[in-house]
């Protein structure tokens, strides 16, 4: 049940980040542009976790595993501060 509720939230993040990239692309809004790296940055950060927990449980990806969130955030916080 665990490993379908991360494939489920990998694909809202990368459906949320495709949507938002489109949006971006029609508007050229710059805070679009930020909130796509965002989400991009929780697309890889739910699929290392899938990766993670499931696929490989006997390494620790746990660093490998937030960096993207991390990235991310700061990618939004940035284009927040810059608009």
């Amino acid at each position: 049940m665990a490993e379908s509720v991360y494939l489920l939230c990998a694909a809202t993040s990368f459906l949320c980040t495709v949507m938002l990239a489109r949006g971006y692309s029609r508007t050229k809004t710059p805070l679009l542009f930020w909130s796509a790296i965002c989400f991009f940055g929780f697309t890889v950060n739910n699929t290392t976790l899938f990766t993670d927990l499931v696929l490989l449980p006997q390494y620790d990806l746990t660093i490998w595993r937030l960096t993207p969130a991390l990235l991310g955030i700061c990618a939004l916080i940035y284009g927040l501060v810059t608009e």
